[in-house]
């Protein structure tokens, strides 16, 4: 980006911007979250629903996010103050901003850490220390890896300091340069993996666990649990999209693009849960192990398998880079502010931010060892930052962002910028002002009642 203040980057290309966009979505939450919790709530009756809800949830929340930043052209808090004033409404709708701006600086303080763990265990599995070990030498390791300290920091600090190195260079060359080489890489991984797994057995049960429905597992938690899921794999509610958004030409079509991410995101969802479950059932192991899927129970799979070296260390290679690509779309709102209302310089803004947000982490990592007795409202310092941000902060954000979008700012302006037909804007009205708004709430408050 330019030092020049009143220049605001733009994205080089609509390619570029709906890689970034995608490589922001696709995160830990596609590789690791989902597909434990498809293990966890009842196989393909969780994707039925999470497919549905992406559409009705996702799609809008995010065409509005776009949008608005397109129309503010500034840093989420500017951008939501700016537009406000031009719709003739109150500038304390900033707010939104700030608290988008807010989630995304806390969620990156611990998702670095979980970015650490991984790049850990590319060096673990690539050096063959899973090789012929069992479940319980392989969970000991895990136990063994968040009880040091010292590991944690380091890993967590070649985390940040990549996600800071990419994002200080800029929007077009280091954030749409990244996403043009991550990406395809990442589907190639993802493919290679896939390949394997149709060879070596276990692909047809996985296809059958994904995809055969069976509408007796879909009850009321397994439909909340893919509705908050679809609302916040697509990085909604944190600050990002804005901030995506204000980078935008005004000819990129919002709905055509906000499709191809969606698509994107959610196929690379279930190309890794066609990469995962082969190798879980091929092993015998249980598809339900939450969390720990990842990180204990696929490593023993890795140490057994034929190849396992190999596939285990391109296995980790795509959580880090799925990491990565979500890490530096976290870090870019905060940057993004301090570089337009701070005399300081993008790569200053930079360094300041990442500098803070690795601090923090410091505080996250160091819940699970050295200050382990010390807790917030009974919680570690890891678990209240991840509490915190997606039971309040995330949805509330988003949820305000779609009232914004579809009660506060003229409808005639967005329709022609949509370019909806009378129709099509008749259902779009429905979904944006009262689908989206009432499924965020009924997650929001059923989180909090849980």
């Amino acid at each position: 980006m330019a030092n020049n203040k009143q220049d605001h980057a733009q994205w080089s290309s609509s390619f570029g911007f709906v890689l970034a966009a995608v490589g922001s979505a696709v995160g830990l939450g596609n590789i690791w979250k989902f597909p434990y919790m498809v293990g966890e709530s009842g196989g393909s009756a969780f994707v039925i629903a999470y497919l549905f809800c992406i559409a009705l949830v996702g799609f809008p929340v995010l065409v509005a996010e776009w949008l608005i930043g397109r129309r503010g052209q500034k840093n989420p808090i500017n951008t939501f103050t700016d537009v406000a004033a031009s719709e003739g409404k109150s500038r304390s709708w900033g707010i939104v901003g700030v608290t988008g701006i807010l989630g995304g600086f806390l969620i990156l303080s611990f998702y670095s850490v979980i970015g650490g763990w991984a790049l850990n265990y590319v060096t673990k599995i690539g050096t063959g220390s899973f090789v012929g070990q069992d479940s319980d030498t392989v969970g000991a390791t895990f136990d063994a890896m968040l009880a040091s300290a010292g590991t944690l920091t380091i890993w967590h600090t070649v985390f940040m300091a990549i996600t800071a190195l990419i994002v200080g260079i800029g929007v077009t060359r280091g954030i749409e340069t990244t996403a043009k080489v991550l990406m395809p890489l990442l589907g190639l991984i993802l493919f290679v993996i896939v390949g394997y797994n149709v060879i070596n057995g276990g692909f047809g049960e996985a296809v059958n666990y994904l995809f055969a429905p069976d509408m007796s597992k879909l009850t009321g938690d397994v439909m909340l649990a893919a509705l908050g899921h679809a609302f916040f794999t697509l990085s909604i509610g944190m600050g990002i999209m804005v901030a995506y958004g204000s980078y935008l030409d005004r000819e990129v079509n919002l709905l055509k693009t906000a499709r191809t991410v969606v698509i994107l995101d959610t196929v690379i969802a279930l190309a890794a849960g066609l990469a995962i479950f082969p190798i879980i059932f091929n092993n015998g192991l249980d598809p339900a192990a939450g969390p720990g899927l990842i990180f204990v129970s696929l490593p023993i799979a890795f140490g057994s398998m034929t190849a396992g070296t190999l596939i285990g260390t391109l296995f980790f290679l795509l959580i880090t880079f799925a990491a990565l690509t979500s890490s530096i779309s976290l870090l870019e709102p905060t940057v993004e502010f301090l570089e337009e209302r701070t005399p300081m310089s993008r790569t200053v803004s930079t360094i300041v931010a990442s500098t803070v947000i690795w601090l923090l982490g410091i505080a996250a990592l160091l819940s699970f060892n050295l200050w382990s007795d010390f807790t917030i409202m009974g919680n570690g310092i890891f678990d209240a930052l991840d509490k915190i941000t997606s039971k309040f902060l995330l949805p509330l954000t988003g949820l305000a962002g779609i009232i914004f979008f579809a009660w506060r700012m003229d409808q005639r302006t967005i329709q022609q910028e949509l370019g909806l037909s009378n129709g099509a804007w008749q259902i779009w009205q429905v979904v944006a002002k009262f689908v989206a708004p009432i499924a965020i709430s009924v997650v929001f408050v059923t989180t909090l009642l849980g």
